[in-house]
């Protein structure tokens, strides 16, 4: 294999919130969402190039970044951006809260598609808003939209956004362009602009092909802003940058006005770098990383298959974090979550951290080698398997 993923390299003592969190050595962390994998061997030689400079001050973004993230998007997606779309900041989170700020009123309803990535309802929160939940339907082991709540809280004149998350965080869809459009167009019908965090649309497997929201029409692409960053496929979300699309110029104005009074405006030279050298020069490495995290998930699928049935693992279309149906144990998600880690120092997600709808589940991530995958696998079934 060309790229090493199977090698493990410890984390610990390197204060990363993942692994040294847990005060206990053994505890194998299995939770917050980023990668125990070396990034593109192009990003360690770019940033290598930029330490070695040696001088860190304030940092111009230049045209090549934005050259780089248009022909991504362009190529990968089939998305033609334009350069001046572009707003750059800190992170996805930043980015969300920024746009939030821009275009709501305190008071005002946000929808959001529950469970859902636990970070929006903060923002919602912090920005003065309430939360409006669109639950999914968990039907024969699989998520759908519930089109018909959504029109009527899209109906309801307080709300004035909804945060789509694509693909989506826990459940692991990818929504299709049909499902898209049909959201599209409720949101068109009632005035509700869309706010679409795709920060893992590098991560899709087995025919489900990422569709950028905005990039289905006209329309679309002027009544909404697109959150991206390469964070989650590159492993690079320590290095803290984000970009906002939006082209409707009236919109982006607001969303870089509420970036400078958030204070998110200013980027570091290694988040830049980074960006510049996985865009450019890592497709092959996305690839390869692509398969080897399918086959992490078709390994973890086939052993729930043979001794934790009674436990169904959704299918993981996009993303690398697994959602669990835990609710044979009876125990609940937190009980079930605080059992794993007191029994066996595995940590995972509960599900109710995700909001409505997320009890009895479990979120676990499966980005790490596959020793490292078996080893919390074990761990998991000798608390399933009693």
């Amino acid at each position: 294999m060309k790229y090493d993923f199977d090698e493990v390299i410890p984390r610990r003592g390197t204060n990363s919130y993942k692994w040294d969190t847990p005060a206990e050595e053994d505890t194998l962390p299995m939770w917050v969402a980023d990668m125990d994998f070396k990034t593109a061997p192009a990003v360690i030689e770019a940033l290598q190039r930029r330490v070695g400079h040696g001088i860190f001050g304030y940092t111009k973004v230049p045209e090549t970044y934005y050259d780089a993230v248009v022909k991504w998007f362009g190529r990968r997606h089939r998305w033609t951006i334009r350069p001046e779309w572009i707003v750059y900041t800190t992170g996805v989170v930043p980015a969300l809260s920024a746009v939030i700020k821009a275009l709501t009123e305190p008071g005002d309803k946000v929808i959001v598609q529950t469970p859902v990535y636990n970070c929006f309802y903060s923002s919602i929160r912090n920005n003065g808003c309430e939360m409006s939940a669109n639950p999914l339907l968990y039907r024969d082991g699989r998520y759908t939209i519930d089109f018909g709540d959504l029109e009527a809280k899209a109906a309801d004149p307080k709300a004035k956004l909804l945060l789509l998350c694509n693909p989506h965080n826990p459940t692991g869809r990818v929504w299709t362009p049909d499902e898209l459009r049909h959201i599209g167009d409720i949101c068109l019908r009632h005035g509700v602009f869309v706010v679409a965090d795709e920060i893992h649309c590098e991560l899709t497997y087995d025919d489900h092909d990422y569709t950028p929201f905005a990039s289905l029409s006209e329309r679309y692409l002027l009544h909404s802003a697109t959150c991206i960053s390469p964070s989650k496929a590159f492993n690079l979300a320590g290095l803290q940058i984000a970009n906002i699309i939006a082209a409707d110029g009236n919109v982006r104005r607001r969303i870089d006005r509420a970036i400078n009074i958030n204070e998110v405006c200013d980027v570091n030279p290694f988040g830049v770098e980074a960006t510049m050298a996985a865009y450019n020069e890592s497709e092959g490495w996305l690839d390869a990383l692509r398969c080897y995290l399918w086959g992490n998930y078709e390994y973890l699928r086939q052993l729930f298959e043979e001794r934790l049935s009674r436990y169904p693992v959704l299918p993981l279309e996009g993303t690398y974090l697994v959602w669990i149906d835990c609710r044979a144990t009876s125990l609940g998600s937190d009980r079930t979550t605080l059992r794993l880690q007191e029994e066996q120092k595995l940590m995972v997600n509960s599900g109710t951290l995700y909001g409505p709808g997320g009890e009895g589940f479990i979120r676990l991530n499966i980005a790490c080698p596959r020793a490292v995958l078996a080893d919390g696998l074990e761990r998991m079934a000798r608390v399933f398997e009693r």
